[in-house]
């Protein structure tokens, strides 16, 4: 009787065991389940933080490369003008996307900075959220923690590199416009740039938006317009693709304009001219830059005046198609073309040597056909 006793009393101890491990089990498994989802929560805004600063700081690097920075490093203005409008657009990127279920604060959250500055300057953005809120973590008395991420983006200029001796391939840019400018400023009839550097001549020619051409120094009058040479379509083939949008039927050398032309044309490339007569090119080029540049009812982008010197900021026109740009500055016009420049000094024939690249901004003033004809 005696031996009875102590083998029922293990079988009730063993069962006890089973409850307890059970019990255990139970709660190990919900802790680590509530710790899962917290790490999901963290690694949730750590991909947020990280998406904030890239595109902060891809967009802080496209306003250097626009603002001529790179081709004048040693402009102390025009880099502190272009480090501060950089400042405010990387911000504003990163501040319009939500870390951990909020917008950042760009005051206290968002840091930007220059590590590299020269032709090739660079732009570093950092975010630290140090409030993200933690829910199961709780239980050990944790119940925020940091989450930061960090971008750079580089504004890379390769002009300075010798493509002869494979440092670089050539330059090679797409959507160029079919109109292609010889290497003379228009002010004094100088070079633009230095062709084998690709140095700024007469860095005034950057241009100021709130000074008069006529004013500038020295006084010259506004240059003459249609003063281009068309390019031959066998260089600028009409896109087949994302064709624009007009109420008129458009020409292939109109779509080249209207739209994006996708062989790119390479510094130090040849390019064919089209230099026959073409009673209609003014008329079809007037039409084709309406459709571009949304000027069809004369309501186009325009340059902010308040921007001053380079970097500038456009306004977004009433036309503009983008929503919530009509009046509102926006960081990217179609009236900014890109235009090849050729070297003049060779005599001009029909195929020509490309030596450099021009940003035009294409004002919303006199939409109109002109009247005549000519290239």
């Amino acid at each position: 009787m005696k031996r009875a006793k102590n083998i029922s009393r293990q079988k009730g101890e063993r069962g006890v065991v089973i409850l307890l491990v059970a019990v255990f089990l139970l709660f190990v498994v919900g802790a680590m389940a509530a710790l899962a989802i917290d790490v999901v929560t963290f690694y949730t805004a750590r991909s947020e933080a990280q998406l904030a600063v890239d595109g902060a700081a891809l967009a802080g690097a496209r306003v250097l490369a626009n603002s001529g920075m790179t081709s004048k490093p040693l402009d102390a203005a025009l880099v502190s003008s272009a480090e501060t409008v950089a400042i405010s657009v990387a911000k504003k990127v990163a501040t319009n996307n939500k870390v951990g279920g909020r917008n950042l604060d760009p005051a206290t959250e968002v840091t930007v900075t220059f590590p590299v500055e020269g032709s090739n300057p660079q732009v570093r953005v950092q975010v630290t959220r140090s409030d993200l809120p933690t829910f199961f973590a709780r239980i050990w008395g944790r119940t925020q923690v940091t989450v930061a991420a960090s971008a750079t983006a580089e504004a890379y200029n390769p002009s300075g590199l010798n493509t002869t001796l494979g440092e670089a391939p050539p330059i090679a840019v797409a959507c160029v416009k079919p109109w292609v400018l010889p290497n003379i400023d228009p002010r004094n009839g100088n070079q633009i740039f230095d062709k084998t550097t690709g140095a700024i001549q007469n860095p005034p020619l950057l241009g100021d938006p709130t000074v008069p051409f006529s004013a500038k120094s020295p006084p010259s009058p506004p240059p003459s317009a249609w003063q281009f040479y068309a390019g031959d379509q066998s260089s600028f083939p009409a896109p087949t693709q994302s064709l624009p949008t007009c109420n008129v039927a458009l020409s292939d050398y109109q779509t080249s304009i209207a739209g994006c032309v996708q062989t790119p044309i390479s510094c130090n490339g040849p390019i064919d001219l089209d230099l026959n007569s073409y009673p209609s090119r003014k008329s079809e080029t007037a039409h084709a830059v309406n459709c571009l540049t949304h000027t069809l009812a004369d309501k186009g982008d325009s340059i902010d005046p308040a921007s001053g010197n380079p970097p500038f900021q456009f306004i977004g026109g009433l036309d503009n198609p983008v929503a919530g740009a009509q009046g509102a500055n926006i960081l990217v016009s179609d009236s900014l073309v890109t235009v090849p420049v050729y070297d003049n000094s060779v005599p001009l024939d029909t195929s020509v040597q490309v030596i450099g690249f021009v940003q035009l901004f294409l004002n919303p003033d006199g939409t109109k056909a002109p009247p005549g004809n000519g290239p």
